[in-house]
């Protein structure tokens, strides 16, 4: 039983490696193809990669590929606490990984990669730290939210990634000329590691932990229905 049990964890963190990878390649790729100028787009293929990305690895790991929802679903007590640090590796891998296969594929662009950072979140010309913190913390509340409410809740409708991924694209669309609207500190870490761009890197880092953290209460104390409340069952990955 314990052999089945680790066998199950490292599926787990491999799929987490490897949906972090297909969401931020397709979402960063997206921002180098188009130079950052079609926020639509950008908006889109985010959306649609993380909606396809957990309906492929959610039986598997959860479908996380964020270091910020797994901080979330750990404080609403949907996730063991001994299992964020290795989610977490294993998605700064993916996105490390992401982040050298969008150099690699764009490098016939090195213009586009150059002005994009591979695709790294950035401010908007006049947005404060502050400002981007809160910003970015309400924008991955958001998330959280639609997380709990589509995949986590024993009533949500069983959308699979759908609802997840209709969110960020949501929130790219209203944040996205404000910080970037990473809502991910794995998404903003691989490519800015490629790309060797750290401009206000606690930003996001700061903004969707906090985020996390108020939507993991939240969830916990005041939306989970009766059934689903304290004390909470982590969720357990589908052998």
């Amino acid at each position: 039983m314990h052999n089945t049990g680790v066998t199950s964890h490292v599926r787990a963190l491999i799929a987490e490696g490897a949906g972090t990878f297909m969401f931020f390649f397709i979402g960063a790729g997206a921002i180098v193809a188009t130079t950052g100028s079609d926020l639509v787009a950008i908006a889109f293929a985010h959306g649609l990669a993380l909606a396809v990305a957990v309906s492929s690895f959610g039986a598997l790991s959860g479908g996380h590929f964020n270091p910020a929802v797994t901080l979330g679903l750990a404080v609403a007590g949907k996730h063991l606490w001994s299992r964020v640090p290795t989610y977490w590796i294993a998605q700064l891998i993916g996105a490390l990984a992401a982040g050298l296969a969008v150099r690699y594929s764009f490098d016939f662009a090195p213009t586009a990669l150059d002005r994009t950072h591979l695709g790294t979140p950035g401010l908007g010309a006049g947005v404060t730290d502050v400002t981007a913190i809160v910003v970015e913390a309400l924008l991955t509340v958001f998330l959280l939210w639609a997380v709990f409410g589509t995949a986590v809740s024993p009533r949500a409708p069983r959308i699979a990634g759908f609802g997840i991924g209709l969110m960020v694209a949501a929130d790219i669309l209203v944040g996205g000329g404000i910080t970037g609207a990473a809502m991910n500190p794995a998404r903003w870490f691989g490519p800015a590691v490629v790309a060797g761009f750290y401009d206000h890197w606690f930003v996001y880092w700061i903004g969707p932990l906090v985020g996390a953290a108020i939507a993991g209460l939240s969830y916990r104390y005041v939306f989970a229905p009766p059934e689903d409340r304290v004390p909470a069952t982590p969720i357990t990955p589908r052998a």
